[in-house]
């Protein structure tokens, strides 16, 4: 438990650290460039996910391998994926990023254009799953489950959350808080209404869950969901309206501080 004075000299640390790194600087290294080469709606969220699913490893490597696919897609990824059919497979093949292959890119292409042709595209499925009981659980839960019900394969499946296990699903947070946030910094996209800062969950792995449990935010020790609960109400006291603005100031302490 914090002691007035030490959440006062932590609100500081914390928000003097997200105004320094919520930036445009930011953005140079980070996978989220890579939708920011887009402008287009749908283009933004399809290159957006695929950055975030791949983001495991090395930033240059994700960044990387995400222009890579964009390159593969032409740069138009909203009309690769519409017009996407077994003909066009052969151009999908040799790719790989880390354990995600060409064979699961083939098959994420697919649950794809199922998404934006059946079910209203992506921001519909996750702003559905919310709706149920105004958490961003159920709207994980609703993107695995449209995967499942495409009945890809356990080996692709791999690459899609499984919340309901207790993953801590640290690459959707992520993906849901550039499409979510506003793009008041320049840095997240704005482009979601349908659900609010206030539900979102704090991006959680190694770096991040490390950081937190010095500054005394976190005590679990294991970095799954319940561990990500936890530290969004932590931050929560901080900022009820926006507590996953602090992954910024997380992040900065653990890549650019060392701390």
């Amino acid at each position: 438990m914090l002691t007035p004075s030490s959440f006062a000299e932590l609100a500081d640390l914390l928000n003097d650290r997200y105004r320094r790194y919520a930036c445009l600087a930011f953005i140079d290294g980070d996978p989220i460039q890579v939708p920011h080469g887009f402008s287009n709606k749908h283009d933004i969220e399809i290159s957006a996910l695929f950055a975030a699913t791949f983001a495991w490893g090395s930033r240059k490597s994700i960044v990387n391998s995400a222009r890579k696919l964009m390159g593969i897609m032409v740069n138009k990824p909203y009309e690769f994926v519409m017009n996407f059919s077994k003909a066009d497979e052969h151009a999908l093949h040799g790719f790989v990023h880390r354990t995600f292959s060409s064979a699961d890119a083939i098959e994420f292409v697919y649950v794809l254009r199922h998404i934006y042709t059946h079910l209203g595209g992506l921001e519909q499925v996750f702003t559905k799953g919310y709706r149920q009981k105004q958490l961003v659980h159920d709207a994980i839960q609703a993107y695995r489950d449209v995967f499942m019900e495409c009945g890809v394969p356990a080996r692709t499946l791999r690459h899609v959350p499984n919340v309901a296990a207790g993953a801590a699903a640290k690459r959707i947070n992520m993906f849901l808080r550039w499409m979510v946030r506003p793009a008041t910094e320049g840095v997240d996209f704005g482009l979601w209404r349908t659900i609010p800062t206030s539900a979102l969950l704090i991006p959680l792995d190694l770096h991040t869950g490390r950081i937190a449990r010095k500054l005394g935010l976190l005590q679990r020790k294991n970095d799954d969901f319940k561990a990500v609960n936890e530290l969004t109400e932590a931050l929560r006291k901080f900022d009820p309206a926006d507590p996953v603005k602090y992954d910024y100031a997380l992040f900065g302490l653990s890549l650019h501080e060392k701390f």
